[in-house]
């Protein structure tokens, strides 16, 4: 008894305190995930002499720490240097423009102490913060204040286009289009928005006819944009301001129009030739099962090859005789669906379930629109990563490119994804004092 009385106590609640409300299930589960990434790297290359899961594994502990040094400092200090934030992310993008590395025919990264960072993947959380800031003094209630963050984003998302990033600058309109829908954006803005990609599609769609309307050499329509662009005027007189003479309906028919014409000279003039493979070959990669759709060809042969269960760790033949290029990186859920199943699959997606329903506590329960509207951001960019990837390796979306969070080997995405989970715990930590469910 003298003795356990003469002993000091262990105050171990003293360090833990500045973590004390940190949602401790949303920062473990990327954590697992990563371990589980790292161990799926390394059976795609267990018969290579690279060590690109040690690496990953690495640079994932430096993103832990990252993560929890930001959990325990205010987030609202964010939002007195957006400006400053969306300054340094321009600045990054052009400076990647200049000075950049190049590879596989774009210019995204900058070597710095021998390693390659890709400023684009940073720009996604420099975006957020930014977007954030905005939407939290003015909702996007208004037609003005939704112009004044497209107008915002139109400088970085231009600067990632012009990489070309093609895969990235769809990330952002997806951050955008989260953030917009949650700061109170009318639904049918958000639609006119996107409409004029849609529209940029279905102009090149021929069907029900054998060719398109042309109307002058370089002018012509396709049945289904006409179609669509009458639809979405439909929907600008209905939810836009300026119902008289029908401006609103007017404007959004125009708008299609333009968007769709627009999109038929980007895909003649403006986008390479490996880019439109990426974006049409998920429709009929038999086309090109030597070529461009040979990527897509292997990897639905490798999760169809595990069926339920899978072959075993280390054991998926298409997995380890390196039959699926790239399969570390954008395609690593095909190596899980080849050695664990139709069971690992969905436990993997089952986790990411938890972690996206989770980000939506956190967003439901910040105490200002500032943290929620980050924990949307960074929600929003997830889902969209995890459902492209997943989509293009069972061949349902493009392969355009975006890796599976927390899975796909790439240090600047892994350290990205960290620094979001960092700020998210940030908003969780000092946030009012919450009943869980």
């Amino acid at each position: 008894m003298l003795l356990k009385r003469s002993l000091p106590k262990i105050r171990w609640k003293s360090w833990v305190k500045p973590w004390q409300n940190v949602d401790w299930l949303l920062f473990c589960l990327p954590i697992a995930v990563s371990i589980f990434g790292g161990v799926m790297i390394l059976s795609t290359e267990l018969k290579q002499p690279v060590t690109d899961w040690w690496w990953h594994w690495m640079v994932a502990g430096i993103g832990v720490l990252i993560a929890l040094f930001l959990a325990r400092i205010r987030y609202e200090l964010l939002m007195q240097s957006h400006w400053v934030t969306y300054a340094l992310t321009n600045f990054s993008l052009i400076a990647v423009m200049i000075a950049g590395t190049s590879a596989k025919g774009a210019q995204r990264w900058i070597s710095i102490a021998g390693f390659n960072v890709q400023p684009s993947e940073f720009a996604k959380i420099g975006m957020i913060i930014t977007l954030a800031a905005l939407l939290h003094r003015r909702t996007a209630s208004t037609l003005e204040s939704v112009f004044r963050v497209l107008a915002i984003t139109a400088i970085p998302w231009g600067l990632i286009f012009l990489q070309p990033d093609l895969a990235t600058s769809m990330v952002f309109g997806a951050i955008v289009l989260g953030m917009l829908y949650w700061a109170n954006a009318n639904p049918g803005w958000l639609i006119l928005m996107i409409s004029p990609v849609v529209a940029a599609i279905l102009f090149s769609i021929s069907w029900p006819l054998s060719e398109p309307i042309v109307l002058f050499k370089e002018l012509s329509f396709g049945p289904l944009g006409i179609v669509w662009s009458f639809a979405m005027a439909i929907v600008g007189w209905q939810t836009l301001p300026w119902r008289r003479f029908g401006l609103g309906a007017i404007g959004a028919w125009t708008l299609n129009i333009l968007g769709g014409e627009l999109g038929v000279f980007a895909w003649n003039h403006v986008l390479k030739e490996y880019q439109k493979d990426r974006l049409t070959v998920f429709m009929n990669p038999d086309h090109d099962p030597l070529g461009a759709g040979y990527h897509l060809i292997q990897s639905r042969i490798a999760i169809g090859a595990g069926e339920i269960w899978g072959w075993g760790l280390f054991k998926g033949p298409m997995t380890q005789l390196n039959f699926v290029p790239e399969q570390h990186t954008d395609f690593i859920f095909s190596a899980v669906g080849e050695e664990f199943g139709f069971v690992g699959c969905l436990v993997v997606l089952f986790t990411f379930c938890l972690i996206c329903l989770r980000l939506l506590h956190v967003a439901q329960t910040a105490k200002d629109n500032f943290g929620s509207l980050l924990a949307i951001g960074v929600l929003s960019m997830i889902v969209f990563q995890l459902i492209v990837n997943v989509g293009m390796t069972v061949g349902l979306a493009p392969v355009a490119g975006i890796p599976l969070p927390w899975m796909s080997y790439g240090r600047s995405a892994m350290l990205t994804n960290f620094i979001s989970l960092g700020i998210v715990e940030s908003v969780a930590n000092f946030r009012q004092r919450q009943k869980y469910y």
